[in-house]
């Protein structure tokens, strides 16, 4: 399990647009990477949400959001597009990543087990180190937790 203060593993994953993206493309920024179940779902809509409503402050802070889930591109495009998402949404079908950072999790669900993306979020500072780890996250305002982690 990855600790505050550890070097965030690198990825390369597409977005919903279909460009690639790559964490160390963003060193001397901070990122708030995000991983959230599934797409278009009560709860992960609530969430992402919440980062498009504080989505300016974000970038006032020269933060960036980046949300994974196991979807596909085009599942992540509607998605992005239904509620107007202004940042990019990344495809983790393999779940490689979730698996790197710790939250490819099992789940139950009315008796039935499965596999999935536990709702954490990592902020990872300009050097590429976790900053701080959020786990359980509850979705409704997790955009204002995440500002007041990032500070001024």
């Amino acid at each position: 399990m990855l600790q505050e203060g550890d070097l965030a593993p690198d990825f390369a994953l597409p977005s919903d647009s279909g460009q690639t993206v790559k964490l160390a493309n963003f060193r001397g920024k901070k990122v708030v990477l995000y991983f959230y179940p599934k797409d278009d779902t009560p709860g992960c809509t609530a969430e992402a949400c919440s980062f498009r409503d504080e989505y300016a402050v974000l970038q006032n802070r020269e933060a960036v959001v980046l949300g994974i889930s196991p979807d596909s591109v085009t599942s992540h495009s509607k998605f992005k597009n239904k509620y107007s998402l202004p940042f990019p949404l990344l495809t983790d079908t393999e779940h490689k990543v979730a698996e790197a950072y710790g939250v490819w999790v099992e789940k139950s669900r009315y008796g039935r087990k499965y596999w999935g993306n536990a709702r954490t979020t990592f902020i990872i500072d300009e050097q590429g180190r976790i900053a701080k780890i959020f786990s359980k996250v509850k979705p409704q305002g997790h955009g204002k937790e995440v500002l007041a982690a990032l500070g001024t």
